[in-house]
């Protein structure tokens, strides 16, 4: 199977959980995780129209960026992120998934060298409360949130989870529940949200019928990655 095929049936996919659980049709965006990738893949996939990509570690997306300028791609980090890399991050991404500090937020506003073009900001939310995982604490969440929203030169758009593996349906959707139930809440309070970032290969029908706007896949596009 090519990218374009892989691309043609995750699409078909997306299409088929959009209408299941009642979302509007084109609601969910597909972001290509292109970590580990090479570029003939990437640019497999952008001839197929694929034009956001999400990756994991700067230098990598630095490099990758250096050489596809020819191509109009939306640049999505969605790695854990070490403060010493934000100046990096904030010249290259036009998302950034993985906001779980407020330090990091505050370095990716100031180092924004496009002030016209506030960065779109999500905030992970680690809602299985595992130990490994990256994220903001859920009754943390709110305070995070209000010094972000605050901050200039950043947007702060939604948020972001990565729930523990599971291979039950029901499971699947109770986590991307607790997640949206998250995000409402600060709908309520008047922040205005409009992403959720959640959901992969093996659960984004999961994700979709609880409310993901963005879902993040690789494998299901590009094959095993060449580490």
């Amino acid at each position: 199977m090519s990218i374009k095929d892989n691309l043609l049936i995750i699409g078909e996919r997306i299409r088929k959980a959009e209408n299941k659980y009642g979302r509007p049709a084109g609601s969910v965006q597909l972001l290509a995780v292109s970590k580990h990738q090479p570029l003939s893949a990437l640019k497999a996939a952008l001839q197929a129209e694929q034009l956001a990509f999400g990756e994991n570690y700067v230098q990598e997306m630095a490099e990758k960026a250096a050489q596809l300028t020819a191509y109009p791609i939306e640049w999505h980090f969605i790695g854990p992120i070490q403060a010493n890399k934000t100046q990096q991050i904030a010249a290259l991404a036009t998302w950034v998934h993985s906001v779980d500090r407020l330090k990091i937020a505050e370095r990716l506003s100031k180092q924004n060298p496009y002030p016209e073009r506030p960065i779109q900001l999500c905030l992970q939310v680690n809602i299985s409360a595992e130990p490994s995982k990256s994220g903001v604490a859920a009754e943390q969440l709110l305070e995070l949130a209000t010094a972000v929203s605050a901050l200039p030169q950043v947007q702060l758009r939604g948020l972001m989870a990565i729930p523990a593996p599971e291979d039950d349906f029901a499971k699947q959707r109770q986590a991307f529940a607790a997640v949206r139930d998250l995000f409402e809440q600060l709908q309520a309070q008047g922040f205005p949200l409009d992403t959720l970032s959640m959901g992969m290969s093996n659960d984004l029908e999961a994700a979709i019928a609880e409310g993901a706007s963005m879902v993040r896949l690789g494998t299901a596009i590009f094959g095993a990655r060449g580490y």
